[in-house]
């Protein structure tokens, strides 16, 4: 009798473990909502490495990231040719979170200049090239805390476009396929991308919730 009790005891533990674990496992299961959350927002703050250097530079901490990639992403999530300060913070906040303690430098900067005569801020005009900045997520790991992405990064050159011609870049400007205008496709420029991956730059990007943002954190290269 006391052998039967103790095996149904035993079972019932592991019974509760498994029930637990699984409750984890559903905890962890990406939803597609989340996928495009997290998709939408590393779009915000993707720049161009013609402006900033790196369109996602890579840094331990948001305090220590290029500045010009900081301002160059609140300036390109700003909707109105003119604002004033206060939406500028109220944009910090949207994209980098309580995280961030630098402020927008009252004097503006190159991205949104400071108007005296009008007392507000206007956002500069930035003319870029033809070649695009791109990046695939290539696998999200989800946390209590938030997500870990990784994502693979490439160019999309269409300087000749024109003739016809669309050109798959890694970061080093090195062609990797070149397309007709029909051939590039959204879903056959990443299909390329995963079919040559070991040529290309990976970061691994860390991002956390607040509130009901996600913010980022960290950026590391792969």
């Amino acid at each position: 009798m006391k052998k039967m009790i103790v095996t149904i005891i035993i079972l019932f533990i592991i019974f509760i473990s498994m029930v637990i674990y699984r409750n984890m496992e559903k905890e962890n299961e990406l939803k597609v909502d989340e996928i495009n959350k997290i998709e939408e927002y590393i779009g915000k703050i993707y720049g161009w490495k013609e402006i900033t250097n790196e369109a996602l530079p890579e840094f331990d901490d948001i305090n220590n990231a290029e500045e010009k990639w900081i301002w160059n992403s609140i300036r390109e999530n700003l909707s109105d040719f003119e604002v004033e300060y206060d939406q500028i913070e109220n944009k910090i906040k949207e994209l980098y979170g309580t995280n961030l303690k630098k402020q927008y430098p009252k004097e503006g900067t190159e991205f949104i200049k400071y108007d005296e005569e009008n007392k507000k801020y206007r956002i500069n005009e930035i003319l870029l090239d033809a070649v695009k900045d791109s990046y695939l997520l290539n696998k999200i790991d989800k946390n209590n805390n938030g997500y870990t992405v990784e994502i693979i990064e490439y160019l999309v050159d269409y300087t000749n476009e024109d003739d016809g011609k669309i050109i798959i870049k890694d970061l080093n400007e090195k062609i990797i396929k070149e397309l007709t205008t029909e051939e590039a496709t959204e879903s056959n420029i990443k299909k390329i991308i995963k079919d040559n991956i070991d040529a290309f730059n990976k970061k691994k990007i860390t991002l956390e919730k607040e509130n009901e943002n996600i913010i980022i954190k960290k950026v590391e290269k792969e």
